[in-house]
């Protein structure tokens, strides 16, 4: 491990280059789903594993509103605070900030999984409203973070009540006054259907008390269907009928801002993934094909009916069989082999959409989720492709990294990998053996934030005290 000159080469010639870049033209909005950490083999992505010179917004999903006290707290402690001999990912995902200075470190509180009950509750009383709100300044100073992302879905849906329209405004307006002493940001993730857009949202009031509007374009079809269709279309299918003929990516944005919406707030949402089913007849393998289950889990995100776009691409890149069908209305592509079935993005369909962004002159781009692009870049010629993609094509220019690619140095020898896991280089650098699939190893390179150093017995960075011979209260 003595030959790593050129490792830190790279990453000075890379911070020299993005400070000689100027600003970004449009935003790109990166949500980190930091449950990947605990996802197997090339699924595991760290806080470490993000390139956050290639976002303008790093969001980190999630915080949680705690059911007692209805004050924002750690969705899980273990993983997102030091305390306890936790791994700190919150504090470690803002330390990224050093790397790019203009990047914006956000926490998102909520998401689909904490449910629409206790956020309804809590904006009801203004004396939970304010404990609540009284709450979040604290945290996000505590932690380094530059602003809050309320992700509550949804608004009067999901158990939710009428009334839930007017106290979000309520909640808020107090969140923006709170914020404003300290200049933080306030953003939220909306609803891309048309039903819960006119219940939930006020949208004019909404945009006025938002710094940015995050619009979730995707989600629109999926297994709990009994039917193939695209995760997220562009334009309506001839054969959609009813209200299914509004969900596509260009009614959304187009109802957003003929709400009153500003396009300047708006982010348009790309997923990084993709909705899948189990065909009932292979032969039956178009939009609207017969589909009564969801498409297996993948290996990595172990969920039924979605797959992350590094399960599609090396899917489709070492098992033969896979069709690719790019439909015009979609402006997207599904594949299909055997029962198999799923609809998702590529660079081409991220282009399409990405027009979108240019022609209405949006605030910029946001992705869905960071950790499920090709970041290893096990199918493509470098680390997260889609998300280069998604910057190259709203800024003009290639993103500020002169060394992006997929390292291509001798393979690491057994002093250096004795076996998978966390080596120590000194106190703040480490790297991480993965084992490949031809049974060698495959490095990559960290660095901890300061005040910390690695720990190799938790597999990440800690206080440097706890670290024997790092730190003042380790030093013998």
């Amino acid at each position: 491990m003595r030959n790593l000159l050129g490792f830190w080469t790279s990453v000075l010639l890379c911070v020299t280059a993005f400070a000689a870049i100027e600003a970004a033209k449009r935003n790109v909005v990166c949500y980190y789903g930091s449950w990947a950490v605990y996802r197997p083999g090339d699924g595991k992505f760290d806080v470490e594993d993000i390139d956050p010179t290639i976002c303008t917004h790093l969001m980190f999903g999630f915080a949680a509103l705690d059911n007692q006290t209805y004050k924002i707290v750690a969705f899980d402690p273990w993983n997102d605070l030091y305390a306890d001999g936790g791994r700190g990912a919150y504090e470690r995902f803002v330390a990224l900030k050093n790397q790019n200075p203009r990047a914006k470190a956000i926490l998102a509180i909520g998401g689909w999984n904490e449910g629409s009950v206790k956020y309804s509750y809590m904006a009801a009383s203004p004396e939970r409203r304010k404990g609540f709100v009284d709450s979040v300044v604290p945290f996000l100073q505590r932690y380094g973070f530059d602003g809050l992302d309320m992700d509550w879905e949804y608004p009067t849906q999901r158990g939710g009540v009428a009334e839930d329209r007017e106290n979000f405004i309520e909640l808020l307006r107090e969140l923006k006054a709170a914020f404003a002493p300290y200049g933080l940001l306030l953003t939220a993730a909306v609803s891309p259907g048309e039903q819960v857009i006119d219940e939930a949202y006020d949208i004019p009031i909404v945009s006025e008390l938002l710094d940015i509007i995050n619009l979730m374009t995707y989600d629109y079809h999926g297994a709990w269907e009994q039917w193939t269709g695209h995760n997220a279309p562009l334009f309506a299918h001839p054969l959609d009928d009813g209200n299914v003929t509004n969900f596509n990516v260009n009614f959304t944005l187009n109802h957003w801002i003929s709400n009153g919406a500003p396009p300047s707030k708006i982010h348009l949402g790309m997923p990084f993934y993709g909705r899948g089913f189990m065909l009932d007849d292979p032969l039956e393998n178009g939009p609207y094909a017969p589909a009564s289950e969801p498409l297996e889990p993948g290996p990595y995100s172990r969920t039924e009916g979605f797959w992350g776009y590094n399960e599609i691409c090396e899917k489709q890149t070492t098992e033969t069989g896979w069709t690719v069908v790019r439909n015009e209305y979609y402006k997207a592509p599904y594949t299909f082999k055997d029962r198999y079935w799923i609809g998702y993005d590529d660079y081409d369909s991220l282009t399409e959409k990405l027009k979108f962004v240019i022609a209405y002159d949006l605030g910029g781009a946001m992705v869905w989720s960071i950790e499920t692009d090709d970041f290893r870049g096990n199918c493509h010629s470098r680390r997260f492709p889609l998300l280069h993609h998604v910057w190259e094509d709203l800024n003009g220019e290639v993103a500020p990294c002169v060394d992006c690619t997929v390292p291509t140095s001798a393979p690491p020898t057994n002093e250096q990998c004795p076996h998978e896991g966390y080596f120590a280089i000194d106190c703040t650098n480490y790297y991480y053996c993965q084992l490949v699939p031809d049974g060698g190893y495959q490095i990559s390179y960290f660095t901890c934030p300061p005040g910390t150093a690695i720990n190799v017995d938790i597999g990440g960075c800690d206080h440097d005290y706890n670290v024997p011979g790092c730190g003042l209260r380790g030093v013998v």
